[in-house]
């Protein structure tokens, strides 16, 4: 009986614990990075943040649906891209270009990431 329960434990913990692969985990740290650093605003439901206030809000989104998320593409769908509660897009202000989605601002600097990667 002790066997089964230890089994159920360590299947139930991991699934409760599900996250990025680690393999690929270094691409959610690289977006993570690049928002906190970032000199753009984030625009969120009509406030503006910038890349300190912004990544404190996309962690706790992560750290939310952490069990949804298996890729970076699926860290950016679930943590910024757009609000659980109005269901507005965040959108990104960078110097005097136009906001665009923070989802196609960071998909760009995603593949931009795994292009360098790979040279």
């Amino acid at each position: 009986m002790k066997k089964y329960l230890l089994m159920f434990e360590l299947v139930f913990s991991s699934a409760v614990n599900a996250d990025v692969a680690s393999d690929k985990k270094h691409e959610i740290d690289h977006l993570v990075s690049f928002v906190k650093n970032s000199l753009c605003q984030i625009i969120r439901n009509g406030q503006q943040h910038d890349g300190n206030e912004a990544i404190v809000h996309i962690q706790k989104k992560y750290n939310y649906y952490r069990d949804k998320i298996n890729s970076a593409e699926q860290f950016i769908e679930y943590s910024a891209t757009k609000s659980t509660m109005s269901k507005k897009y965040y959108m990104v202000a960078c110097g005097d270009q136009q906001p665009i989605k923070t989802k196609d601002w960071l998909l760009i600097e995603l593949e931009k990431y795994r292009e360098n990667k790979n040279t």
